[in-house]
């Protein structure tokens, strides 16, 4: 699993974690029940305080995608989410409509967004599918 970090981004760094992880879980480059980096190897790699990477372990535990057995590390749980449908419909409407004003303030025309929103869909799927594959490929 490769994290990269941009301090530039205005996004807080454990953040930048939290959602680099989910999107890996979420692609396939991680499959239920694979083992995370520990903190400490994390935290120096990246280059950040152990607290950082900690606080973002927290954060995806919190909302479901791993657990934490103490003395064996940090695992990504099942792909199901904790959440009740309406929670996860109200959580993806929240992301979709900052991608929508987002888009107004960059002056993006409807149908522009929508292509891209469609665009990246299909590269997330084909991100999956091709993810799905290397690991069949390192099973055999």
């Amino acid at each position: 699993m490769h994290i990269q970090i941009n301090f530039n981004s205005g996004s807080p760094v454990y953040l930048q974690i939290v959602e680099q992880i989910k999107y890996a879980a979420a692609s396939g480059a991680l499959r239920s029940g694979d083992m995370l980096p520990t903190i400490r190897p994390l935290a120096e790699r990246l280059r950040v305080n152990r607290n950082t990477v900690a606080r973002a372990y927290t954060e995806l535990e919190s909302q479901g995608i791993i657990t934490s057995h103490p003395g064996k590390g940090c695992f990504l749980t099942e792909n199901s989410s904790p959440y009740k449908k309406q929670i996860r419909q109200k959580l993806l409407t929240e992301s979709i409509d900052a991608a929508i004003v987002q888009a107004h303030h960059f002056q993006t025309a409807e149908e522009d967004f929508l292509t891209l929103a469609k665009q990246r869909f299909r590269e997330f799927k084909k991100l999956s599918e091709n993810a799905a594959e290397d690991q069949a490929k390192s099973k055999s």
